[in-house]
């Protein structure tokens, strides 16, 4: 993995955007990392932490608060990485989650965390999904975050705690960057069958516990078995047998004890309700006569009523006519308002009187008459006046021909004037339609060209989008070939653990073994269930292969997309698809506007010829309509003349009215209200006679019914519904002392008449107390009913459960002792789990290639020790860390180094973990790492040392970048990466060697 460029913004201390190019700076291998305490040197480590697995090293990744207090608001946190990785280029751009301020209202609201990956080899499809990125990532690198934190970005005092940890501390990292997940599972799986089968056990012996105490409980009994519990659970048995007879035969004999309990209370219930029912009748009648006055008021209310009724009827009628009356009054004193309104009908209203005289209607009548007669003369004029009515629709008629004509002559005379340019137009429009004609070929051949452009474009447009489908399905194929070679590679080497079994499987007795020559055999090597032959290897490498050639043809066919693509480019494709559409849709309308003046060509010629045609025969038309103008006037003028004539003798005869139609209608309509006042006067007269004679009736006939008055008869009248409550409620008290006579009546009741009351309490005591005893012997009997069966049922299963225990308490102890050596206790001298022996030989890995470097540091004085023994006070073994003094000989605890031993010891450490870790990831080659602080406890050999180790991960093409406050490193190192505090945020210096 080598590092390009790294750009910052919004980053923890860095407010702004800041850019390191690691090309430039570490092109001499070494560069330093300085600045002020506080000044981001550490971010910069964190922004490539970031920006590869999505968060940070240490106790930082627990803040989650990345996005810088010196950000502009609004600013979004981002770190943007270019990397080589596994021999692919790629850019990495990464923003964490963090809080914004909302965009309307107050608060703040949580933006998610972000990521893109861009591949800029070319080759492969982006990626945007965190997870997708995650896993891309892991696949590239072959570690963990973790791994990636202590081998690329050795952090400040970590490797000082690894020296000096305890072996639990130790193995805890050794865990972290070592995959043993596979050992751990092995010790997992036996833990977990040693809980599995103790879980059995127990519950073997929980089972027979529990049937003790199910059969104790069965027995009513709280103590248990005090000898062998089946000869115990048997005697329980015969004791239950024993009491259920007894309790069936209490159970007899309560029953029938009940059974005449209940048979007394009948009868004595039955007399009480007789007696219940007597009581209540002798109530009934007493109530019924102490409403006697109620029911007596009650009847006379109803007689009144009916006798009332008739009287209001009349009533009603009376008011009726009256109210007829004063309709019609009113109705007739409107119309002689509107009759007075006129001179005529004020004066005819002058001459009557009210209430109506003998002579009114004879007055009236002759009024009529001389009216009808004026209307009558007043015919005769209308007729005439229909004749000056079609004199003058003939002179409007003659005078809208003249306008008419006016009109048109006028109308010539534009025509004339504008004839010569219309005639010039049309000769210009015929000049550019036959330029049209001519333009229409060159104008079809642009056309094409834009269409042809613009079908290159959408069929870029489509074969990208197979391009982005044939490269997903390319890195689908590499996938599922990965897989396969992992699958072929696991086979592989599970079929070399189990190589042993395989060549044991073809010795023979008396035959050389192919291995040690020996011809005897005492114990070969046995297959395992998962072990892996030839045939399951040879499987895995044809599918490998089989997977191999669908990525080729997958590439294939990527190619010839890629090549599809570069002919469409060539044809124009890759210009902006709306651009094209415009310019198609531009050729297109001047093609359609050529085509279509060239097809009128024609049209405008006959047109020209027209106009011409036209202008010829303006003047012959213009001499006709002066003519005709000239007879119309003399009609009109003699017209006029008849008219005026004709309309003098109709004002006369109009008088004051605007016409003799108007005065005819005035007085038609006068003579139809005075005959219709008339006919109101008579029609008032006959009502108010009607309605006295009504008044006069209902008077009598309220006397004649006994009341003194009208009102005193109006009053007593009941509606509906009263009176049917009043008649309900007199049937109802018939009802109730017909009902309580007849319950008196019968003879039951008669019979107990005169027994005293009786009381069934002292019989429903006794009931109860019998239903007790045998509700009590009934609980007794199924209670020993169900013991005995629950005993029958429990002693059955308690020998079946007393016989298998034993042979699963044998199992139990065989695998608990093997579970406890592979934990590493019980028999387990070294006290080492599986997962800390690998553990241990991974760590001796680390401590052979840390020494090399500790030697070449320390001058050879120090060098590593692992030591692989128990650990004290139960402590897991095998991971032990000390030092070999060589001035001295003593191998000792690194806790006795003195600081700047401490920094050379970790460092070395560090560096031969890095080793380690990187061949256990398969081998990838790290180009870059860090190291940060710890150089200021150096003397200045021992730092000449250490700039030696540096030096030779240079020389093996390493870029090493240092953390570090120390003057002496900056004079050492030319190339720098200078990290500037400032109030309003980091920023940083590159000073390239």
């Amino acid at each position: 993995m080598r590092l390009h460029s790294l750009e910052v913004s919004a980053f923890g201390p860095f407010g702004d955007t800041a850019a390191v190019d690691f090309d430039a700076l570490g092109a001499d291998g070494l560069f330093l990392l300085h600045g002020q305490t506080g000044a981001g040197k550490t971010t910069i480590l964190d922004a490539v932490a970031f920006a590869l697995y999505g968060t940070v090293p240490g106790a930082r990744q627990q803040g989650k608060r990345l996005l810088s207090d010196h950000a502009a608001v609004g600013s979004v946190p981002k770190v943007v990485l270019e990397a080589t990785i596994g021999g692919r280029r790629l850019r990495l751009t990464r923003s964490p989650e963090y809080e914004r301020a909302k965009l309307r209202g107050t608060g703040t609201t949580k933006e998610n965390a972000k990521a893109t990956l861009t591949w800029l080899d070319g080759h492969g499809q982006n990626l945007t999904r965190l997870d997708e990125i995650g896993e891309e990532i892991g696949r590239l690198l072959g570690m963990s975050a973790d791994q990636f934190f202590q081998v690329v970005l050795l952090p400040q005092g970590e490797f000082a705690r690894f020296l000096r940890a305890d072996t639990d501390e130790r193995g805890d990292l050794l865990e972290r960057l070592f995959d043993t997940t596979r050992f751990g599972t092995v010790e997992d799986w036996f833990a977990e069958r040693r809980r599995e089968s103790a879980a059995t056990l127990e519950s073997g012996r929980k089972s027979v516990d529990l049937m003790l105490a199910r059969v104790s409980t069965a027995a009513g009994i709280e103590a248990g078995a005090d000898a062998d519990p089946l000869t115990w659970a048997h005697k329980l048995r015969a004791d239950a047998e024993e009491a259920r007879d007894t309790a069936t035969a209490e159970l007899v004999a309560a029953k029938a004890a009940a059974a005449r309990a209940t048979a007394t209370l009948a009868e004595v219930t039955r007399i009480r309700g007789l007696q219940q029912r007597a009581a209540k009748a002798e109530a009934e009648l007493r109530a019924h006569a102490g409403g006697a006055d109620a029911r007596a008021a009650q009847t006379e209310e109803l007689a009144r009523a009916v006798r009332a009724a008739p009287i209001a009827e009349i009533r009603v009628e009376a008011a009726a006519a009256a109210e007829t009356a004063a309709r019609e009054l009113k109705l007739m004193d409107t119309l002689a308002g509107g009759i007075g309104a006129v001179d005529e009908g004020r004066a005819l209203l002058e001459r009557l009187s009210w209430p109506e005289a003998a002579e009114d209607r004879d007055v009236i009548a002759a009024t009529i008459r001389g009216w009808t007669d004026e209307v009558a003369r007043l015919d005769d004029l209308i007729a005439e006046s229909l004749v000056a009515d079609a004199l003058q629709e003939t002179v409007d008629r003659h005078g809208e021909r003249r306008r008419e004509l006016a009109s048109a002559a006028a109308e010539l005379e534009l025509r004339r004037t504008a004839l010569p340019e219309q005639l010039r137009a049309a000769e210009d429009d015929l000049a550019a339609a036959r330029q049209a004609v001519a333009a229409l070929p060159a104008l079809d051949e642009a056309r094409g060209r834009a269409a042809d452009v613009q079908g290159a474009a959408v069929a870029l447009a489509q074969q990208r989008q197979l391009r982005a489908d044939a490269a997903d399905q390319l890195s689908a194929a590499r996938g599922r070939h990965q897989d396969a070679r992992g699958e072929l590679l696991d086979l592989r080497e599970r079929r070399l653990a189990g190589m042993a079994a395989e060549l044991a499987a073809g010795l023979a007795d008396g035959e050389p073994c192919v291995v040690c020559g020996s011809a005897e055999h005492p114990n070969p090597a046995e297959a395992s269930e998962t072990m892996v032959t030839r045939s399951d290897e040879d499987a895995a490498r044809v599918a490998e292969q089989r997977f191999a050639q669908e990525v080729d043809v997958a590439t294939d066919r990527l190619a010839k997309i890629d090549q599809a693509i570069e002919v469409l480019l060539e044809r124009g494709g890759d210009r902006d698809r709306d651009q094209l559409a415009a310019e198609l849709s531009a050729a297109t309308e001047a093609h359609a506007a050529a085509q279509t003046s060239a097809a009128r060509e024609q049209a405008l010629a006959d047109r020209l010829s027209g106009l011409r045609a036209e202008q010829e025969g303006l003047q012959e038309r213009s001499r006709v309509a002066t003519a005709e103008l000239a007879t119309l006037d003399e009609r009109i003028a003699g017209s006029v003349h008849q008219l005026e004539t004709i309309r003098k003798r109709i004002a006369e005869a109009s008088g004051v009215d605007e016409s003799p139609q108007a005065r005819r209608d005035r007085l038609d309509a006068l003579a139809a209200a005075v005959s219709r006042l008339r006919d109101l006067r008579a029609q008032v007269t006959a009502a108010q006679e009607s309605a006295e004679a009504l008044s006069v009736k209902v008077a009598l006939a309220a006397a004649e019914a006994g009341f003194e008055s009208v009102d005193e008869a109006v009053a007593a009248t009941r509606d509906e519904r009263r009176v049917a409550a009043i008649e309900a409620a007199l049937e109802q008290a018939r009802d109730q002392r017909v009902r309580a006579e007849s319950v008196l009546a019968e003879a039951e009741v008669a019979a107990v008449a005169g027994m005293d009351p009786v009381d069934p309490s002292v019989a429903e005591s006794e009931v109860e107390g019998a239903n007790a005893v045998a509700n009590s012997a009934i609980a007794v009997a199924s209670e020993a009913d169900r013991r005995l069966a629950d005993l029958e049922r429990l002693v059955a299963q308690l020998a079946k459960e007393v016989g298998a225990l034993a042979p699963m308490q044998e199992r139990h102890a065989e695998l608990a002792g093997l579970a406890e050596v592979i934990a590493g206790r019980g028999q387990n001298a070294r006290k080492m789990s599986l997962r800390s022996y690998v553990l241990a030989a991974r760590l001796e890995e680390v401590a052979i290639a840390a020494s090399t470097r500790l030697r070449r540091m320390s001058g050879g004085r120090y060098e590593f020790v692992h030591a692989d023994g128990a650990g004290p006070r139960g402590k897991r073994g095998g991971l032990g860390l000390d030092i070999r003094d060589d001035y001295t000989g003593v191998v000792r605890s690194a806790k006795t180094l003195s600081g700047g031993e401490s920094f050379l010891a970790s460092l070395s450490l560090a560096l031969g973990l890095a080793d380690v870790v990187a061949a256990e990831s398969g081998g990838l080659v790290l180009d870059t790492m860090f190291i940060d602080e710890g150089f200021g406890t150096l003397d200045s050999d021992a730092l000449e040392s250490v700039m030696g180790v540096l030096d030779e991960l240079r020389a093996g093409g390493r870029v090493v970048g240092i953390v570090s406050h120390v003057d002496e490193m900056r004079q050492r190192i030319p190339s720098r990466l200078h990290v500037i505090r400032g109030r309003a945020g980091s920023s940083v210096e590159v000073v390239a060697g």
